[in-house]
């Protein structure tokens, strides 16, 4: 009987060790070390005896071309570059529920290749009316229930797809490791064989992942290492909006975005984002404020609303819903030292409408405008945008494409936009009344 192999693995980094420790000497990471049985019953290939290597100079070296194939979403193919590279791997993460399996199945079924379905999670007949819903009877798509990566890779060479899509790695296992399906071990080992498959085909993989609580895609990081591109499909559930996020990218940069609405009949390309998260009648309340930010090649509008109130246990509580936690208590240190509002005893509430998540520091402005008016019970004009970062010492900082933004805010119907006094520009070009701003104590004068 086969002595039975235990080691250690880091979940944060995928890093391998001997034994268990409390915190992770790689990473820093603690408590992210797991045991996992490991049976690895494939024998290692040694190098074959003549076989030599070399090194190429780096002039002499012939430079390819990237075919790009268009998938027939005009937002993925966005986010993508320009559409899938061949042999490239695409893994795409995201909370359960907000629709990744709609997304790859919707894409699958509109492109015009042979595309084969790997499904760990649903039977065919849940994928049949999923498609049914989406509205698609005929298509060259075919499904493959299957978790077991060795017969999976066995259909693929006797199907020879032109796409391939796995829905999800977490379900995936190979029979070369002796551990549950989902452990870190299973994960990578199973995501190299379809890494090794996708370059030496030349098929393009896309590959369905789960995310934590922590908002991190489920699994070792070194799984984000491997694959070539990882995009975040990020959203709220309870609202209709989706945004399509490029986090790593070797074939185009991480600077765009998809944005869909989802409808009853799947996932929609949003191609005028104007507007649509901002409310007109805002003249009458407190506590919110517009901001023109900008994600990719994309601006747009959105509102921020802010809650400033007496704390009632004691104890101030800090809530924010698609804006960063830290970036907030910031604006609200500066708002105490440099404006003198007492907030230590105040509940602060922020919350984007829409339900995504924005990242753009040129909505630092309109979060401090948000929580002044609120604190101060004053109304800001709903004619009013603003676009601009906050320095610790108060000041407002220049933001990028400030032109593009004014621009959108002229679009959007608003009659004045408040940035940072530092940029050089031609304002009465715009034909909006644009407001420079060099401290935050300005905000007094609105």
């Amino acid at each position: 009987m086969a002595k039975t192999k235990s080691v250690f693995y880091c979940q944060n980094c995928g890093n391998q060790f001997s034994q268990w420790m409390g915190q992770c000497p790689v990473c820093k990471q603690w408590n992210t070390i797991v045991e996992e049985v490991v049976d690895k019953r494939e024998a290692k290939q040694k190098n074959p005896a003549g076989s030599t290597v070399r090194a190429l100079e780096f002039s002499k070296i012939k430079a390819g071309s990237e075919y790009r194939i268009p998938t027939g979403n005009r937002e993925l193919d966005l986010v993508l570059g320009g559409g899938m590279v061949p042999g490239s791997v695409v893994l795409i993460g995201g909370e359960p529920g907000i629709g990744k399996s709609t997304l790859m199945l919707q894409t699958s079924l509109q492109m015009p290749f042979k595309t084969l379905y790997v499904s760990g999670e649903e039977s065919p007949s849940q994928i049949k009316m999923r498609g049914m819903r989406l509205g698609f009877e005929q298509t060259r798509i075919k499904i493959l229930p299957e978790t077991n990566i060795q017969r999976i890779l066995q259909v693929v060479k006797q199907e020879n797809p032109e796409i391939l899509i796995v829905d999800s790695i977490q379900t995936l296992h190979t029979d070369y490791i002796d551990s549950s399906p989902g452990s870190v071990s299973q994960i990578r080992e199973s995501a190299a064989e379809l890494i090794r498959f996708a370059k030496k085909s030349g098929t393009p993989v896309f590959i369905i992942g789960h995310i934590t609580k922590e908002g991190i895609i489920a699994g070792p990081k070194v799984l984000e290492h491997m694959v070539d591109t990882v995009l975040q499909f990020e959203g709220d559930r309870h609202h209709q909006y989706r945004i399509l996020r490029s986090l790593k990218n070797r074939y185009g940069n991480t600077h765009e975005i998809g944005i869909f609405e989802m409808t009853s009949a799947g996932l929609k390309a949003v191609e005028n984002f104007t507007g649509i998260l901002t409310h007109s009648q805002r003249e009458h309340y407190s506590g919110t404020t517009a901001a023109i930010v900008v994600e990719g090649i994309r601006s747009f509008p959105v509102e921020t609303q802010a809650l400033v109130a007496p704390a009632v246990y004691g104890t101030p509580q800090r809530s924010v819903t698609g804006y960063d936690m830290k970036r907030m208590n910031m604006i609200l240190a500066v708002l105490d030292k440099r404006m003198g509002l007492r907030l230590g005893d105040k509940d602060v509430f922020l919350n984007i409408t829409g339900g995504i998540k924005i990242t753009d520091p040129g909505l630092d402005l309109a979060v401090a405008a948000a929580v002044y008016s609120s604190y101060g019970d004053h109304p800001v004009p709903h004619s009013v945008a603003f676009a601009g970062e906050i320095g610790l010492t108060g000041e407002i900082r220049p933001v990028s494409r400030i032109e593009q933004r004014i621009s959108e805010a002229r679009k959007s119907g608003f009659e004045k936009i408040y940035i940072s006094a530092h940029h050089k520009i031609d304002a009465s070009r715009f034909g909006i009344d644009v407001t420079g701003m060099k401290f935050i104590g300005e905000l007094s004068e609105i």
